[in-house]
């Protein structure tokens, strides 16, 4: 009872705080004071208490499909009423005939990543099913790291002909499946992770509130024009996904800090996930909602980082 009441003095005390600091410099400064709070792994930590982080931080999805090539299994994953992920069934899969990550078009592998669903197909060759759901292959990482190729899917198996066992790269499961999963799924609201073998589980909350410290840490940096410390999150083999390198992206952002714009900058539907089978990496996507006297963006963003030796994030290719 005594812990509780002081807890809720400590509140009533910030509070006041923040309006006396209102009545006396106005809102704009307290937008300051709370950008500034965002930054802080406090903050994040005791946001993430009770938060689900069985695969990562994930805001934006409410259904998961993990793939384990090994155990040719695809797992869905969807989330219950306490918003945590339930796994919910698996499926028997077939994957590419040569085990390894996908690097180029026809090597007949199916890609290790993180990938979204972009559409549903229905009209297509026997051969495939009744179904497909396109995946977003090759995703930022893949073309940061040179791959190419197309068309991996997830689809049925041909309705009038047997086939191999394996893909020339897609995921292949039965067509009652296929048409079982499409009425447990949103398109636009699920997942996909391709892993090797097992994905990982468990993500440590305290790795999650660093990078989520951080991400906003970096968001303060460009929201306040403080271009030192803005670069200072950027790896120096940074490549942006139109090819613009960490040389020429330095002077183009000391070019746009120049302007010392007022900016409005808002993150939403935030995840944060473990790149599978690469040691401390992690997928960052978000909603971004830019607007300043010269420039107005809102859409998807994706930052892909390393977390360093002194677990600094450093991102090292965005989209």
């Amino acid at each position: 009872m005594k812990i509780l009441f002081i807890f809720f003095i400590s509140i009533s005390l910030y509070a006041n705080s923040l309006l006396t600091n209102y009545r006396l410099n106005g809102i704009e400064h307290i937008e300051q004071q709370m950008d500034f709070e965002l930054t802080k792994k406090e903050y994040w930590s005791e946001y993430l208490k009770d938060k689900d982080t069985l695969f990562g931080f994930i805001e934006a999805h409410s259904s998961l499909l993990t793939c384990n090539k090994e155990a040719s299994t695809l797992s869905l994953y969807k989330k219950n009423g306490s918003n945590k992920f339930e796994f919910v069934k698996d499926y028997n899969a077939f994957t590419g005939r040569i085990q390894g990550d996908k690097s180029h078009e026809g090597d007949l592998k199916t890609p290790i990543g993180i990938y979204e669903l972009t559409e549903k197909i229905s009209k297509l060759d026997q051969f495939y099913g009744p179904l497909a759901f396109v995946t977003s292959y090759p995703n930022i990482y893949d073309t940061y790291r040179g791959k190419n190729g197309s068309g991996i899917w997830i689809h049925g198996l041909p309705t009038e002909q047997e086939r191999d066992e394996y893909t020339k790269g897609c995921i292949a499961i039965n067509n009652e499946n296929i048409e079982c999963l499409d009425k447990r799924i949103n398109v636009s609201e699920t997942l996909l992770i391709i892993n090797k073998s097992n994905i990982p589980q468990n993500i440590s909350k305290d790795t999650l509130a660093s990078i989520l410290s951080q991400l906003f840490a970096w968001r303060h940096a460009w929201l306040y024009n403080d271009l030192d410390k803005y670069l200072d999150f950027y790896a120096s083999d940074f490549i942006r996904i139109d090819g613009m390198g960490y040389n020429r992206f330095t002077t183009y952002k000391t070019r746009i800090f120049a302007k010392n714009e007022k900016k409005t900058i808002i993150f939403s539907d935030i995840n944060i996930l473990p790149y599978p089978s690469i040691k401390d990496t992690y997928q960052i996507t978000f909603k971004e909602n830019y607007l300043s006297n010269s420039f107005k963006f809102v859409g998807n963003k994706t930052l892909m980082i390393r977390i360093d030796a002194t677990n600094k994030i450093k991102i090292f290719t965005e989209k």
